[in-house]
């Protein structure tokens, strides 16, 4: 998608975003507004608090990206249940006509705009799980979106992420660890906590020159070292997307980042673990089926994964990347030509890592096997983010269950998702305990900076 000459216009995917969003519902403004506050600049702060583990060998090549997919992503007009009789009915001027979808055997049809998608699972390099969700069920963009980045139960929260409690649970020395967590663009809560991670964004601002830059070190490390460290962690991620080529190009922001982020965790000492977030999934009004706005989302989204492909090169081989939302849309469309928040949608796995082929089951849209009019959850996502940080990270279920997934028996580890996993298999004596949700609470943090 190319962007016009002004290179601070948004995208017409974006536009059209913030045109809808003005007359939308006011749950994805305030959102938006949320994010746009929290900026580029957000993603560069962490506490530097590292815990002391023992070493352990693992597979340093292992790579694994989180595309947030924000607003809430139609999942039924993703994948289509051709199995189900009722689907047609329900979606009316929506519905995909099924001779139109690419082939995903009799029971499902994938959307149309997913060519490259399609491509790759006939690969068996993209694996689906239809009807999937998390266990907050209130349709808030904010509560949900917590709730799937904090992998706690619904109604808990916390301000730590569970993709920072993943990376404080590896061995002290593991490469994994040592080379940091990426988040790309803004600041998520998945990633939040007391590893240290790294933050780049595509942008068209100027670079600081290296003078400001020294005489920012040289205050900063005078009056707030904390704050030097975490400026110097964005001008190391910075300084690694240069060497590696990220950025630029006449590409839309979407496909930059996505790029940006192959570059980045294909370089030798680039991070292993990233997060990228993209907005727009709101689809309220004038969804459009085969053509229309959520088509021109998913084939932007299709060529960003088609980028991620080719980047990677041979990284690709050792990659895992699921592409996850909040929650899904209603099965009913509503007067506007759209969909209005729903429950279960579905998640979306692409790489080299992993098994291809489509999980779990499928509820079905007859009135009785609805979730209070809404396509049931048969799958709770943290069941799949349990089986990729086990069978792709090698980290034992019982870390899982005890500190990255506290109190989540009912989601139990789904297994079977990734290819080969005897190869990142580690030892639980490797795992130290990390710290609790309650050490890593603000105020614990605090403490123990002032040494209180």
């Amino acid at each position: 998608m190319a962007t016009t000459d002004d290179p601070r216009a948004l995208p017409p995917a974006e536009a059209r975003l913030a045109a809808a969003a003005a007359e939308g519902c006011p749950d994805a403004r305030l959102l938006m507004s949320r994010r746009a506050l929290m900026g580029i600049g957000a993603a560069l702060f962490s506490t530097a608090f590292l815990p002391d583990f023992a070493r352990a060998d693992t597979n340093p090549e292992a790579r694994f990206l989180v595309v947030m997919l924000r607003g809430g992503m139609d999942g039924i007009n993703l994948m289509i249940p051709k199995l189900d009789p009722r689907y047609r009915e329900v979606r009316r001027g929506l519905a995909i006509p099924f001779a139109q979808t690419l082939s995903l055997g009799s029971d499902f049809g994938l959307h149309p705009g997913l060519e490259r998608v399609h491509n790759l699972f006939g690969r068996g390099q993209v694996a689906l799980v239809p009807a999937a969700g998390i266990p907050l069920k209130n349709r808030s963009h904010f509560e949900c979106q917590d709730n799937l980045e904090n992998g706690l139960p619904a109604n808990v929260s916390n301000a730590t992420g569970w993709l920072n409690r993943l990376l404080g649970s590896l061995p002290a020395g593991d490469p994994i660890r040592e080379r940091r967590g990426l988040e790309i663009g803004d600041a998520p809560l998945i990633l939040r906590g007391p590893e240290p991670v790294l933050g780049w964004s595509p942008t068209w601002f100027e670079k600081v020159d290296e003078a400001t830059i020294a005489r920012l070190q040289t205050a900063y490390g005078a009056v707030d070292p904390a704050l030097w460290d975490s400026l110097a962690r964005g001008l190391e991620a910075d300084r690694l997307a240069r060497d590696s080529g990220a950025g630029g190009g006449d590409l839309g922001p979407l496909r930059q980042a996505f790029i940006g982020a192959a570059r980045l965790m294909r370089a030798e000492t680039g991070p292993r673990i990233a997060v990228l977030s993209i907005e727009s999934w709101d689809t309220h009004s004038q969804q459009g089926g085969v053509t229309g706005y959520f088509n021109d989302r998913l084939r932007e989204l299709d060529q960003a994964i088609g980028d991620l492909r080719r980047e990677l090169e041979a990284a690709w081989d050792h990659t895992v990347v699921v592409c996850v939302t909040e929650f899904g849309r209603t099965v009913l469309t509503n007067g506007d030509r759209g969909t209005d928040h729903g429950i279960a949608t579905v998640a979306l796995m692409a790489g080299g890592a992993v098994r291809g082929g489509i999980y779990g089951d499928w509820p079905g849209l007859g009135p009785k096997q609805l979730y209070e009019g809404d396509l049931r959850a048969t799958v709770d996502l943290r069941s799949v983010f349990k089986g990729i940080a086990a069978d792709h990270l090698g980290v034992p279920p019982e870390v899982l269950e005890a500190t990255v997934f506290p109190d989540s028996a009912d989601a139990p580890l789904f297994a079977g998702l990734i290819e080969a996993p005897e190869r990142a298999r580690r030892p639980l004596a490797a795992h130290v305990r990390p710290p609790t949700l309650a050490e890593t609470a603000p105020i614990a943090l605090y403490r123990r900076s002032h040494g209180l």
